[in-house]
């Protein structure tokens, strides 16, 4: 065979592009065990086992702050800060009735928000997270709430 020929059978890569880093979406069952798993924490008050749950590059976009995706925290130890913060806040908060899907690297979680301030008003609202993958850990969660003003303490 002819040199010509044998570059010519060879496949085209074309230059200067990288390979896909990201690996591929987790088996869906697998990333619904996940958050599961990790609902249960935020009621356990866990910041451990939330973390465990993160990719080192997490990011959480909380529901409310000046911006237009609410509150940014990127990183473990902000976005585990973040996440201290709202035990902090309202320490009896419980997300209950929580459903969750999952399709591809995407994934949601419905709940019901339930809470007491600490100044003794009540919260109960409805949200949701959007959840970002990269394999089986969770990239990026992204917090929804209905804004329902707290009813004064009891």
């Amino acid at each position: 065979m002819r040199r010509r020929d044998v570059l010519l059978s060879l496949p085209l890569v074309p230059i200067g592009v990288a390979a896909d880093p990201t690996p591929p979406a987790a088996d869906p069952s697998r990333l619904l065990a996940v958050l599961e798993s990790f609902a249960a924490a935020w009621n356990r008050h866990d910041a451990d086992a939330l973390m465990s749950h993160m990719a080192d590059e997490c990011v959480f976009d909380a529901s409310a702050g000046p911006a237009v995706n609410g509150t940014r925290h990127a990183g473990r130890d902000a976005v585990r800060a973040a996440y201290s913060a709202i035990w902090e806040a309202i320490p009896d908060a419980k997300w209950n009735d929580a459903t969750h899907f999952v399709s591809g690297d995407r994934g949601v979680s419905e709940w019901r928000f339930t809470g007491t301030q600490k100044d003794g008003g009540q919260i109960e609202v409805l949200g949701c997270d959007l959840f970002t993958f990269r394999g089986d850990k969770i990239l990026v969660k992204n917090s929804y709430r209905k804004n329902r003003p707290a009813q004064p303490a009891r």
